[in-house]
Order: structure tokens, then sequence, then C-alpha cells
């Protein structure tokens, strides 16, 4: 078992590249598995985690439905905004400036093998940051992701996750709003999720601008200790 985990900050990223960087990751951490069971070696396999803020982006999971975007494209690109059908779960979302994104490329059978367990604790790493500032967060029943003010008519969600898993190793992640333009989620269905809204940190603590550098820091410090890993 390898407990490492090397951390990126990839900075401002275009989806399109960091998605290809992903896949790179990924493919290279299955590769080293497949090597592994045919030729009987115990080679370690690596653990990525990679941050990243993206231009104006929406993405749309593997089972969602197209429906959920509510703009054509000339109005997309009107909003600067680019559009991708993506190979993670869940349905459509937006990632944009002024939000924490974070991509967890791990293989699972360094930690445990059970994704429910893996979702859970990417909710609890946020769960945990923002209890930090004093906001209280929690998971909605069957609504993967973390909200605010659950079971209550002002229910929103303030971090979207999706992920997809082969062989137990994992890719794409969560995207945390910390200073996001909430008029950008005015063109989705959330995740798919009528009539609940989207909230971003800065709105909720009434400032005008966070700090994101130290909300990354806070949600790795979480990371590590969730999954008893070593930062490298």
């Amino acid at each position: 078992m390898n407990k490492e985990i090397s951390i990126e900050n990839l900075g401002k990223k275009d989806y399109k590249g960091t998605w290809d960087y992903q896949e790179q990751l990924f493919k290279e951490i299955l590769e080293l598995k497949i090597k592994n069971r045919r030729e009987n070696t115990n080679l370690k396999t690596p653990n990525y985690l990679l941050f990243v803020e993206h231009p104006h982006v929406y993405t749309l999971g593997k089972s969602g439905d197209i429906k959920n975007l509510l703009i054509s494209e000339p109005e997309l690109e009107k909003k600067q905004a680019t559009y991708y059908k993506i190979n993670r779960g869940g349905d459509i979302t937006y990632h944009g400036p002024g939000q924490i994104v974070g991509y967890p490329i791990l293989d699972l059978e360094n930690f445990f093998t059970d994704i429910h367990k893996y979702l859970r604790f990417l909710e609890e790493m946020v769960i945990k940051t923002l209890a930090e500032y004093d906001v209280k967060a929690e998971r909605s029943q069957g609504e993967t992701g973390v909200w605010l003010d659950v079971g209550t008519p002002f229910a929103r969600k303030i971090c979207a996750m999706g992920v997809r898993a082969s062989r137990w190793v994992t890719m794409h992640g969560f995207a945390l709003n910390v200073n996001a333009d909430l008029g950008y989620f005015d063109h989705i269905i959330p995740c798919g999720i009528e009539g609940k809204a989207v909230t971003s940190l800065n709105v909720e603590l009434g400032k005008k601008e966070i700090d994101e550098t130290e909300v990354q820091e806070k949600l790795l410090k979480h990371f590590l200790e969730l999954f008893e890993a070593v930062k490298v």
C-alpha cells in the first residue's frame, strides 16, 4: 500500500487540458496495476491530488440530460463559457473562477475499496473545512455533494461532486464555491436537481472575497487526515 499523495497546483487551466492530464495519470496507474497482476510484481502505484481553477465551463456527466443546460451555443460564446460531455457520474455542473476544483486520482487499493466511503470522505473534507469558517454544512440524503440548511425551503448546494472509477482508480472530483459568480448557475439545472439553490462561501460569510489559498490549505489538511495519507 502506498499512502503517499503527490499534490499538484495547476493554477488557472482550461478544462480540456486538465481533463487530458487527468486521463494520462489515470491511465498510467491502471497500466501499472495491470502489469502487477500479469507479471505478479508488486510495483507501487502512485496517487495524485490536482487543484485547479477553470475558466467558465459547463460539464455534463455520462448519465446526464442535455436539457439541463438552459442556454444555446451562441449564448455560451457570449458568456465566454464552454461545454463538455464527460465520463464522470452525475448530471450537469458549472466550473469557473472563484471555485476550488480538486481532482483526486487515487488507487483506492492503497486506502480502501469502497466508492461510497470515498465519496463520503470527500464530503467530510468539505464539511470539516467549512466548519472552520463557522458554516454548518451537511449531506443531503440521496444527493451527492455538500449542502446548507438541508430539509428546509432554503436548502442550497455549496460543493458539487462527480467521480469516475475503474479498477479502483478514481478521477474527476469536487468543486467548492468560494468566490464563485453564482449567475452562471442560472443557465443550468445544477446536477439535474430542480428547485434548489446554489451558494458560495463568500456569500454565506457576507464578504466580498475569501482567501482561496487558505481554503485550499484547509481542504488539503482534512483530505490527508481522512485518508491517513502523506503529502509528497
